[in-house]
């Protein structure tokens, strides 16, 4: 029960008082929980979906949007745009890539990237309830919150001490493979949709994967948040548009 309550008090804005401090395992075991995290923010999403029916979907995908940041306080947005800093800014050079993205301003380049994130965010919602496929939203934040699990057992945290440090130190690999499985799953709900959704996320996964490590030899908590917004974003779009093709 600790480990699910460590991530959900992590990832969202749920007010959860922890008994005790938790154990370095029971913070690597946490991560495990992010899908199920990312599961119960797409059931609320979805409940807030049926109840704003009656409103004009321009409205609906505004509303549950905002409700979308809101129930994470932004985490995830804030470490997208830490990193679009830091990827310009950084002119390649690792080091100041990373001194950068310690910076708490947010420059020009990061706060384009909270625009058209969101603005993708928002166009792919207004279609999907345009389509009616108003269950599709549980999909997006269970798959969004695959990628840090997965960079953070792919690749080494280069922060020693940063917050991710003691999760990746304690990570089960085996948990993971068994993870992935069961999301991978659970797409089947949504057929070739949700199964496409998934495998456009993954592959944009692989691909952060690799720039990250060529840029700065691992992943940071921003690299792990902004992998969060741009793969539920991936998703998000991927599904949308595969449903006017099939």
């Amino acid at each position: 029960m600790m480990p699910f309550l460590i991530a959900l008090q992590f990832l969202t804005v749920i007010p959860i008082q922890l008994k005790r401090m938790p154990t370095a395992k029971e913070n690597g075991c946490s991560l495990m929980f992010y899908p199920v995290v990312g599961a119960l923010i797409g059931a609320l999403l979805y409940a807030v979906a049926l109840l704003l029916l009656p409103l004009p979907n321009v409205l609906s995908a505004t509303l549950i949007l905002a409700l979308w940041i809101g129930l994470t306080g932004g985490l995830h947005l804030d470490g997208l745009a830490d990193t679009a800093d830091a990827w310009v800014g950084g002119y390649g050079d690792r080091q100041r890539t990373l001194e950068i993205m310690k910076d708490p301003a947010c420059g020009p380049i990061g706060v384009l990237s909270l625009l058209v994130i969101c603005w993708i965010k928002w166009s792919a919602l207004y279609v999907l309830l345009t389509q009616q496929h108003y269950m599709a939203l549980i999909l997006f934040p269970i798959i969004g919150r695959l990628a840090p699990m997965l960079l953070l057992v792919s690749c080494s945290y280069v922060r020693e001490k940063g917050l991710g440090a003691p999760i990746s130190a304690t990570l089960h690999e085996a948990g993971v493979v068994l993870i992935l499985l069961m999301c991978t799953a659970s797409t089947l709900f949504w057929d070739w949709s949700g199964v496409f959704s998934l495998a456009i996320a993954l592959l944009t996964v692989v691909l952060m994967r690799r720039a990250f490590i060529s840029r700065l030899g691992g992943v940071t908590g921003d690299t792990l948040g902004a992998s969060v917004e741009i793969t539920e974003a991936v998703a998000l779009l991927g599904f949308v548009c595969l449903l006017f093709y099939i």
